[in-house]
């Protein structure tokens, strides 16, 4: 990826991507192979949010999609998605001081943090089993445990070689390989786990609670025609699922740049033939370009495996 500035290099961003199956299968990949494992990041979200389904959460607390969505969301704190988030623990006789993830900058409540769907989902499983809410953002509580178990069974890994650190939020992230990555959201698109396909759509009809208005995932969503589930992750993560073909890609961005990465998605989807010509055109005219004199570029192809 290169950066020009009226057709002149400026600077020179290094990525990788990888294209695989429901079954795992890499089907195409680019890049140098360098990068074994990355921290997935906010890309895990849809993940962490399984558990709320499968113990009955969802039911409990009569979540609708919006709720759903706002579980798998790096939102922009806005007052609509903070409304939503007081809303889920209102149901749960919670206050937003149960949240641990902190409150942003220049913002006044953890409720505008754009992980508080996140953790609103964390501390609707803690009620529904009767866990502590106390300290649900540690390694060693049982909702964390659930989910690293939930991993393990959909990457069918053992648990003590999953590799974790505490992201920004408080909770535990994990590092994994990019093929580990799109198989999870080739699962996520498949419609073969009945659980994973109700969060794939929820975040696909509610889009603007996923990322917010203007954002990358929101408007890929919006344009992608109900056929990509996408999600952004810190530091030059992105991961998307095919919908119905049960196909996952992830990338990353090796310097974690963030305007680096959306255009090289654009590319990317564009080759696979998941976008049509005008929907790419209409994202590189938000995305990839930077101003009046400077402007991205993508060098380089997946290559079929």
């Amino acid at each position: 990826m290169r950066l020009l500035r009226e057709g002149l290099v400026e600077s020179v961003h290094y990525c990788e991507a990888v294209v695989v199956d429901r079954r795992g299968r890499v089907l195409a990949q680019g890049g140098s192979n360098h990068l074994p494992v990355t921290f997935i990041r906010s890309a895990l979200k849809p993940f962490q949010a399984l558990p709320v389904l499968r113990s009955g959460a969802h039911q409990a607390f009569g979540m609708d999609s919006a709720d759903l969505a706002l579980l798998c969301a790096s939102h922009n704190g806005d007052l609509l998605h903070a409304r939503r988030a007081f809303n889920l623990l209102w149901r749960m006789d919670l206050e937003p001081s149960a949240l641990s993830c902190p409150v942003p900058e220049g913002k006044h409540s953890p409720l505008e943090h754009n992980c508080s769907g996140k953790h609103s989902g964390m501390l609707a499983v803690c009620r529904q089993r009767g866990w502590s809410i106390e300290h649900y953002a540690e390694r060693r509580h049982p909702l964390q445990l659930l989910i690293t178990q939930t991993l393990a069974e959909l990457l069918g890994m053992p648990i003590d070689e999953f590799i974790q650190a505490r992201d920004d939020c408080g909770v535990p992230t994990f590092q994994f390989s990019l093929q580990q990555m799109a198989w999870l959201y080739a699962q996520l698109a498949s419609g073969q786990v009945a659980e994973l396909e109700c969060l794939a759509r929820a975040m696909i009809h509610q889009p603007t609670m996923v990322a917010g208005e203007g954002k990358f995932d929101t408007v890929l969503m919006q344009l992608g025609a109900g056929q990509l589930v996408s999600k952004t992750g810190a530091e030059g993560v992105q991961c998307i699922g095919r919908m119905g073909e049960g196909m996952g890609l992830a990338l990353k961005v090796y310097d974690g740049s963030s305007r680096a990465k959306y255009p090289l998605v654009i590319h990317l989807l564009r080759q696979l033939g998941w976008i049509d010509p005008a929907v790419a055109e209409a994202l590189n005219d938000r995305f990839a370009v930077l101003g009046e004199h400077q402007r991205l570029e993508v060098v380089g192809e997946l290559e079929m495996v």
